[in-house]
Order: structure tokens, then C-alpha cells, then sequence
């Protein structure tokens, strides 16, 4: 349909060329000849104005010679001035259509051969560089028209249709005028008409023609335009949504999400390159996204955002560009990240240790209090008079029908909360009877204070490990170990025989005192007792426990809460399988049990030799190959298959590690423990469980006001 109107075009500037040609023929003819030439023939007129080759055929038989030839030669200058001039708005159409163009235009719209003024040629000269011409604005006309009228793909189909129609409406119109065009050169001949009248005929046609076609023109363009217009503002009111199809699609809220994505991507961006430490791009990242940010507020569908958006979108889409431009490629991040994690890895492995290291320093060290108190009851011992200092109720000491609780500890305050916490929940608190074993420096202290206090007519016996003569490195194979110099160098020389991944609870110096292996002597300790319960000094009584002496152990020696509940209370946790004494002897599965709150049959003790199976088990486990140190090993080897199975409301684990153990089983267990370092007169003790052993300390006692003792 644009070719059309291009062909009407150059057919009409055809017109328009032949009309000036015969308008500068004529004009010399009359100004030189006068009237004569109106009663020439129209045909030989044309004759001599057309056939410039043979100059004899110009006949002008009433005119003089010399008017005649000054006319001819008059004639022949302004045709070849018309002719140059034609060709010249020839060229220069060809050069605006073409400057209007894109730069892909490389071929000539035309191909214009220029001739003599003289050339018979001229005619078809002309012709050809219209065609030429014509040609070009076709295309020229057809690319910029559909370039506008469907420019980024703006316009609605609506839009675009209706442009359409109102083009082919104008081009019927260019149909009609090229027929009747068509119709008037048929009937005026191939020279472009035989008389006067024929070329006022085609002057005035071609004057309707171009005017009707500046109209033409004038409507595609404005059509053009508010077509343009109607979709730039469809594109700012309505954001588009590509389908995987290619085609727009509206959405109330495609915009706010764009805006959301690149908000997501700008902050990732941001975290990568603030640890490249490019702060210029850093801080112009921040600065858009802050803008974006204002502009998204608290819009939830695109008609509440401003209209600044479209510029604020376009504003950060080119800052992220820029951060995309200036980063690695993703492998190279991938990289980063894993060396990242890597070292983020070892350095919480380096932490954790550190923390650990702290904890069990933690742990081991003495409050002010605790150190001053033995040393105000030490003093205090030995400023008594000797007659003063015999423990009452001796005669209970050895009576096997009573309960009798054993308690190795070189803490006055914590054997104390586990007598006190006893003796309140006892039915007949002058049934028990309590063997407290300590160490040299704290046996005046420990003494001093049951003196000071009496506990009832319950009997409270303090005894002198030193006094235990019969405990010696030749008779215990532990003793021996704890005093070889492997042991002191492992303890006392930043451990330099432990491996860097040791646990350092094991280089705790709790394990050097021979306190805590006592519980492997008990019918050396009590040799007239036929049952003992065990009792640490982190532990706190809740209930009567006589009950427990009435347990039938089915033959077992030790009776013992199980911990089989968590899977590093098994023997493989404790014990080295991989040696193959281990392995051949013990079931890396079975259930492990807990030290703290245990009923020993001392006859059945005797009967199984349980001493001794201990001291061989030692033996093999001079060099630790077997189980790291620790008297809980050590217990498993020795009672296993002899461990009869308590249950366990008897005894409640965990109160020295586990912050949320459930308060009901605290209540209803018979005696709580607080192993683990979190011990309860420690500052580190979790607070959660603290009053549940405060509880049975008196702070209104006057050696623990001097030692600023307080709950």
C-alpha cells in the first residue's frame, strides 16, 4: 500500500517536469515569434520541441530566419537548464530520503544517467532516475512508517490495526487518481500530450494529486504519532510482562515486583562487593537502593507508585549492570565462598577448643569463698581443745544393720549439702550413717565443721586418707601410675604427652587424686559392712532412701541408674574397640550406667573378687590404650555383666551440662546430680538449678558469714 503512494508520486512529479519543459519551450516562442506559433499545428510544435537530433526538421514557415533560429537556439539552452535542474531535485530527494534512513541503507535509490544537453536521451534519462527515485522512497517510506508504527513493540494490536485502515483508506485514494493519471497519458500520447488544453489538464491533476497526497502524508504521520504517544503512555500506566511466548501481558503488580527483584539482586551484589572492598561501588549500590526503596514504600500494586518509578528502575538496572561488569564469574566466587567456609570452619573448631580449654580452667578453679572457708575451719580445728574434737554416736560406725552412705570428697561445702539434703528427707534420720573420706589438707576443715554442726543423732564419721596405710603403689596398681613421672608430665608440663586433639577435661589434675578411685576399695574401707550406698558431692537428696537398701541386686554388685537414652552413653564412647582386648570382651552397644548414686553389694563384692578384676584391667591400661583417664571406664570393664539396673526416678543426670531438662523429672527423682562442670557453687552453675542444692546450706552459719558465702 506505501508502494502505491510512491508510485503516484513519482508518476506525478513526472507530470510535473514535462509540464515545466513545455512551459520554457513556449515562452521564448512567443516572446520571439509572436502570434504566428498559436497557428502552428499542435504536432509540429511538438515535433520540434521533441526531436533535438536532426535540427533541419524545426520548420517555422512565417517567422524570419534569424527569430527563428535565435529562437531555436534559445530553446535548446533552456532545456538543458530544466534538464539539470531535474536531475539536481533529483539527487537532492535522493539524499534527504536517504539521510532519513538508517545507516543499514547502502545501495543507491537510483541510478541516474546523465546525458548531453543535446542527447535524444534526455526524456528517458529523466524517466529512469523517477523510477529510481520512486523506488527508493518506496522503501525508504515503507521502513519508517512500520519502524514508528510499531516502534519497541508498544502499540496495542488495536492500535496498530487502525492505523492500518486509515492508511488504506488514503491509498485507494492514490488508486483512483493513478487511474485516471493512467487514462489521460493514454489519451494525450507518448510525448506527454498533442495540445495546449491536454498539458492544463495534467497540470491541474497533478496539483489535485500532490495536494490530496501532502494530506495523505500529513494523516499517516499524525496517525503515526498518536499511535506512538498511546502506547509510550500504555507502556508508563500498564507495565508489561513477557510471556515465554513473546507477547505482553498486564499485571497490577509487575512493576513493584521488578522492583523486588532488583532489590534482591542489589544486596547480594552489595555483600560481594563490600568484601572486595570496592567502597565507590558499595556506596552508589546503597544510594539506589535507597531510592528504589522510597519509591517502593509501602505500594502493593503498580498504580500507587510515582511516576518517577520507570526512571528509577532504569537508574539501578544500570548500576547493577555496572557491579555485574566489574565481578568475577560465579566459579570464581564459588571458590571464594568454599575458602571462606573453610576458614570460618577452623576458625569455630579453634573457638570451640578455646572455649573448652576456658570451661574446664572454669571448672577446676576455687571460688574465694570455698578457698577461705577450709582454711577459717582449719584454723578454728586446731585451736579447739582436743577433747572436743570425738565425733558421737561411734558405735553406729560398724553396725550393718544401719544405712550407710559413703562420701569421697575434698569439698567441705558440697559434703555437707549431701548430708544435710539426706538427713532432712530421712525418716528416721538416726538409722544413716555417713563415711566421709577426704584428703590431708582438708580433714581438719571437714571435721571441724560436723563438730561445730551436729547433724541429729545421725553418725558422721570424717576419715584421713593418709590413714589408709594399706593403700600403696605396691598394692594398687592405679597408686603406681598416678605417681609415675608420665603422669606429673601429662598434668603438670602444658601436656606435652597429649595429642593437640585431646579433650582437655582428661588433663584435669581430678584424676591424680586417688579420691576418686576409692570407690574401688570399698570392702578394703569397710570391711564389716555388707552394703554401702555411693554418694558423689555433687549430688542432692530429695527423698527417703532407705528404701534402697531393701533393693534385691539378683546377684549384681553395683546397682546403677542406665544412660543407654543417649547414644554417646554406650560403651563405644568410653571405650577404645579398636584394641583388640576391648573388642573380644565388651559389646560396643550395651548400655552404659552412671557413677553419682550407686548400692553396692560389698558380700557379693568379696565373693567375685572385684578388686582384683579391677587391678588387672588397670594393668592393661598403663599406657591409656584402652580408655583415656577417669574412674567411669575404669567402672565399666570392671562391673560388667554384675550391674543391676535401677530405675530411673532414682537418680536425674545432667544438671551440671543441661539447661533444659524437664522440671517434673527434677522434682519426682529421688537424687539429683550435677555432673558436668556447671557445677552449683561455681559461678559458671547454671542458675536454673542452683536452688535446688542452696537450699540446704544455712548462710546465717557463722564460718560462711566470714567467708562471704551468700546464696
Amino acid at each position: 500500500m506505501v508502494a502505491a503512494a510512491l508510485a503516484a508520486r513519482g508518476r506525478r512529479c513526472r507530470g510535473v517536469v514535462l509540464l515545466l519543459l513545455l512551459a520554457s519551450v513556449l515562452a521564448p516562442l512567443v516572446l520571439y515569434g509572436g502570434s504566428p506559433v498559436a497557428h502552428l499545428p499542435d504536432s509540429t510544435v511538438a515535433r520540434g520541441v521533441l526531436d533535438r537530433e536532426d535540427e533541419s526538421n524545426l520548420v517555422w514557415p512565417q517567422v524570419a530566419a534569424s527569430d527563428v533560429s535565435l529562437a531555436k537556439d534559445l530553446t535548446i539552452e533552456r532545456l538543458g537548464e530544466h534538464k539539470n535542474r531535474v536531475l539536481s531535485a533529483t539527487d537532492d530527494w535522493q539524499v534527504v530520503e536517504t539521510s532519513s534512513k538508517k545507516p543499514a541503507f547502502e545501495k543507491p535509490v537510483a541510478n541516474v544517467r546523465r546525458k548531453n544537453p543535446g542527447s535524444g536521451d534526455a526524456d528517458a534519462a529523466i524517466t529512469e532516475g523517477n523510477d529510481g527515485a520512486q523506488s527508493g522512497q518506496e522503501g525508504v517510506i515503507r521502513e519508517v512508517v512500520s519502524r514508528d508504527i510499531s516502534a519497541d513493540g508498544f502499540s496495542e494490536p488495536g492500535e496498530i490495526n487502525g492505523a492500518e485502515e486509515q492508511n488504506r483508506e488514503g491509498i485507494k485514494e492514490i488508486k483512483l487518481l493513478d487511474a485516471s493519471e493512467e487514462e489521460q497519458n493514454d489519451g494525450s500520447g507518448e510525448a506527454g500530450g498533442n495540445n495546449i488544453a491536454g498539458m492544463h489538464t495534467t497540470l491541474n491533476s497533478s496539483l489535485e494529486k500532490e495536494s490530496i497526497t501532502g494530506r495523505l502524508y500529513e494523516h499517516i504521520t499524525n496517525t503515526t504519532e498518536e499511535s506512538h504517544t498511546r502506547a509510550s503512555n500504555s507502556n508508563s500506566a500498564l507495565p508489561r510482562t513477557t510471556t515465554s511466548a513473546g507477547h505482553s501481558t498486564t499485571s497490577p503488580d509487575a512493576t513493584i515486583r521488578t522492583i523486588k527483584d532488583q532489590l534482591t539482586r542489589a544486596k547480594t551484589y552489595l555483600s560481594l562487593v563490600a568484601s572486595r572492598h570496592n567502597h565507590g561501588f558499595a556506596k552508589e549500590l546503597r544510594a539506589q537502593m535507597r531510592d528504589i526503596q522510597r519509591v517502593l514504600g509501602d505500594a502493593t500494586s503498580d498504580g500507587q507508585l510515582p511516576q518517577n518509578v520507570n526512571n528509577k528502575i532504569r537508574a539501578m538496572e544500570q548500576t547493577l549492570e555496572k557491579v555485574k561488569r566489574i565481578h568475577d564469574s560465579c566459579s570464581g566466587t564459588v571458590n571464594r565462598l568454599h575458602a571462606t567456609l573453610h576458614s570460618t570452619e577452623e576458625r569455630l573448631q579453634s573457638h570451640k577448643k578455646e572455649a573448652n580449654s576456658l570451661a574446664q580452667i572454669a571448672a577446676k578453679s576455687l571460688p574465694r569463698g570455698l578457698h577461705c572457708l577450709p582454711l577459717r575451719l582449719t584454723n578454728e580445728y586446731f585451736s579447739t581443745n582436743s577433747n572436743n574434737k570425738k565425733i558421737p554416736y561411734g558405735e553406729k560406725l560398724e553396725d550393718p544393720k544401719l544405712y550407710h552412705y559413703a562420701l569421697f570428697s575434698d569439698n567441705v561445702l558440697a559434703a555437707v549439702v549431701v548430708v544435710n539434703s539426706t538427713l532432712v528427707h530421712a525418716k528416721k534420720p538416726a538409722d544413716h550413717v555417713f563415711h566421709i573420706v577426704t584428703d590431708r589438707l582438708n580433714y581438719a576443715a571437714m571435721k571441724m565443721w560436723f563438730l561445730a554442726n551436729p547433724s541429729g543423732e545421725a553418725a558422721i564419721q570424717v576419715q584421713n586418707i593418709e590413714e589408709f596405710t594399706w593403700l600403696n603403689s605396691s598394692y594398687s596398681p592405679v597408686m603406681k601410675q598416678l605417681e609415675s613421672q608420665f603422669m606429673i608430665d601429662y598434668y603438670f608440663k602444658n601436656g606435652r604427652q597429649s595429642r593437640p586433639d585431646e579433650n582437655p577435661k582428661f588433663r584435669n589434675p581430678k584424676y591424680l587424686s586417688i579420691l576418686n578411685h576409692l570407690r574401688f576399695y570399698l570392702p578394703e574401707i569397710f570391711p564389716k559392712l555388707n552394703k554401702v550406698l555411693f554418694l558423689d558431692d555433687d549430688t542432692v537428696v530429695q527423698q527417703d532412701l532407705s528404701v534402697i537398701w531393701s533393693i534385691d541386686l539378683k546377684g549384681k554388685v553395683n546397682g546403677a541408674v542406665e544412660t543407654c537414652g543417649e547414644t554417646f552413653h554406650r560403651f563405644d564412647k568410653y571405650l577404645n574397640f579398636s584394641n583388640p582386648l576391648i573388642a573380644n570382651n565388651f559389646d560396643p552397644r550395651a548400655c552404659g550406667w552412671a557413677y553419682g548414686m550407686n548400692v553396692f553389694d560389698l558380700s557379693e563384692w568379696r565373693k567375685q573378687k572385684i578388686t582384683d578384676i579391677y587391678h588387672k584391667w588397670q594393668k592393661l591400661n598403663e599406657n591409656r590404650l584402652l580408655w583415656k583417664l577417669g574412674t567411669l571406664p575404669a567402672g565399666l570393664v570392671t562391673f560388667w555383666n554384675r550391674t543391676f539396673p535401677l530405675d530411673h526416678s532414682w537418680h536425674q543426670l545432667g544438671l551440671g551440662y543441661n539447661p533444659s531438662i524437664n522440671e517434673k523429672d527434677i522434682r519426682r527423682a529421688s537424687v539429683i546430680h550435677y555432673n558436668g562442670n556447671l557445677k552449683p557453687w561455681l559461678e559458671i552453675g547454671l542458675s536454673r538449678y542452683r536452688k535446688y542444692w542452696s537450699r540446704y546450706i544455712d548462710f546465717d552459719q557463722v564460718f560462711l558469714r566470714d567467708c562471704n558465702i551468700n546464696p
